[in-house]
């Protein structure tokens, strides 16, 4: 990996890109707390554990103190699915990094144009999708803004290879591709799942068995996260459903909470 990278966020994305990225060199996390911090640290620790070969938690180095992240030579963003988070923090790394440090935005709905002209870089900016788990799914929606100097495609690119993924530039639309046409299914499955009353894990079933789907709707619901499917789904213009709304409200968010459309 020729890039130092320099991850910006302590969440499932950033660990999990954390966790991908130390097979190949060494990598910088922000966390915004102590507490955020430690978790992370664990979270690293259990993914490297589980990829095959040797992956070495050690080479991610967790920190509090942003302007460390200015060493970095591509830095990303991965926070919460929300402008008014996203655009200060890429704001920040706009400041931090070098003259020819990258800055990328992990946002799966939200317009990479606006967050490029956030980040106050937009010559050297580009929207950078990783999905969920990040140590295996092999896609990365790349969105490079019109103002982006020709080396930021070039290195998104590259970067994308060193990590085994494939890269594939998509539309700044809401939701790129992946998430336009997935979230309407999804939200879709919820609605069957009230107008027929059949259990969550009978629906999932169907999809998984009879078309062949790795996980299904429900559980793939989960495992993004009930309140970032809500702001995916608001992001893309979708209906989306009460009952996920009343989730939402309740604090059932899914996986990451104990419960949602199934418990856990």
């Amino acid at each position: 990996m020729d890039e130092r990278l320099g991850i910006a966020g302590s969440g499932t994305i950033a660990c999990g890109l954390a966790a991908s990225a130390a097979r190949h060199g060494d990598v910088l996390l922000w966390a915004r707390s102590e507490d955020s911090a430690d978790r992370a640290r664990e979270t690293v620790t259990k993914l490297c554990g589980r990829l095959s070969g040797t992956v070495n938690a050690e080479r991610v180095t967790v920190s509090r103190e942003l302007e460390e992240l200015g060493g970095c030579t591509f830095l990303v963003e991965a926070v919460s699915e929300d402008a008014a988070v996203k655009g200060p923090l890429l704001a920040e790394l706009g400041q931090h990094g070098g003259p020819d440090a990258i800055v990328a935005t992990t946002t799966s709905s939200l317009s990479v144009r606006e967050l490029a002209e956030a980040s106050g870089v937009p010559r050297r900016f580009c929207g950078f999708h990783v999905f969920n788990p990040v140590t295996r799914m092999k896609l990365v929606e790349l969105a490079v803004p019109d103002e982006a100097r020709p080396e930021v495609r070039t290195r998104a690119r590259a970067l994308c290879d060193a990590l085994g993924k494939t890269a594939i530039e998509v539309p700044d639309i809401p939701g790129f591709v992946v998430n336009r046409l997935l979230f309407p299914y999804l939200f879709s499955a919820v609605r069957l799942l009230e107008e027929t009353k059949l259990e969550p894990a009978a629906v999932d079933a169907c999809m998984t068995l009879g078309a062949g789907h790795p996980v299904g709707p429900l559980a793939l619901l989960d495992l993004v996260g009930l309140d970032v499917a809500v702001a995916i789904g608001e992001a893309i213009g979708a209906e989306v459903p009460e009952r996920l709304l009343a989730l939402v409200t309740e604090g059932a968010l899914g996986r990451k909470s104990g419960g949602g459309l199934h418990a856990y």
